[in-house]
């Protein structure tokens, strides 16, 4: 497909739903999160850019009693309730073996995955890229008419090693995704502003 070269700006709507409006949930109701709705926001984040289309994300979804009680002992005891309670909790990891993709998803390049070789660079990319993604998929979440409450109060040590033991899998956020339930909102923290954040030059 013809990608197009009219930008449209979205309307307020759209844009309070991902931004303005959004927020950090802490409560869900109990309804499921379908694996439908799940394929429908990686169907949206997959589109997001990554330098050399890397691509690193990988999503574990924790559905299972079992699996959830296993996740749950390794989250920190803010989020733990939380945790055992939403409806989907979701993995976010790295893989740092993401130029086995690259002759297929960079074609163009035929020295990409050679361009990775070197391990610190590319657990380095490997990390920043899908720390982009996360933003992706937390923004994903949200536009599938759902509520996303990241986390990174756990042991990711413990994680990876409950997870993605015999892989190289890194854990970075882990994610309850449903409708918020009663009280899911805490109040909303200040932001700063345009003038405290940007200079032009």
């Amino acid at each position: 497909m013809q990608a197009t070269t009219d930008v449209l700006e979205l309307d307020k709507t759209a844009q309070d739903l991902l931004f303005r409006e959004a927020r950090t949930a802490n409560a869900f109701s109990a309804e499921p999160v379908s694996d439908d709705q799940v394929a429908a926001i990686y169907d949206l984040v997959k589109y997001a850019p990554t330098s050399m289309n890397v691509q690193p994300l990988r999503i574990v979804l924790v559905r299972t009693p079992e699996a959830r009680e296993r996740l749950v002992r390794h989250m920190s005891e803010g989020n733990k309730a939380k945790t055992s309670t939403a409806p989907l909790s979701v993995i976010l990891a790295y893989d740092p073996e993401f130029h086995e993709h690259l002759p297929t998803q960079f074609p163009h390049f035929a020295g990409a995955q050679a361009a990775f070789k070197d391990q610190p660079r590319r657990f380095e990319t490997a990390k920043f890229n899908a720390l982009l993604q996360v933003g992706y998929f937390i923004l994903g979440v949200r536009a599938a008419g759902l509520a996303a409450g990241p986390m990174t109060g756990f042991d990711a040590e413990g994680v990876d090693k409950e997870f993605f033991a015999g892989s190289d899998l890194k854990s970075l956020v882990v994610v309850n995704v449903g409708r918020p339930g009663e009280n899911a909102w805490f109040p909303r923290n200040p932001r700063l502003e345009f003038d405290q954040v940007v200079q032009t030059v």
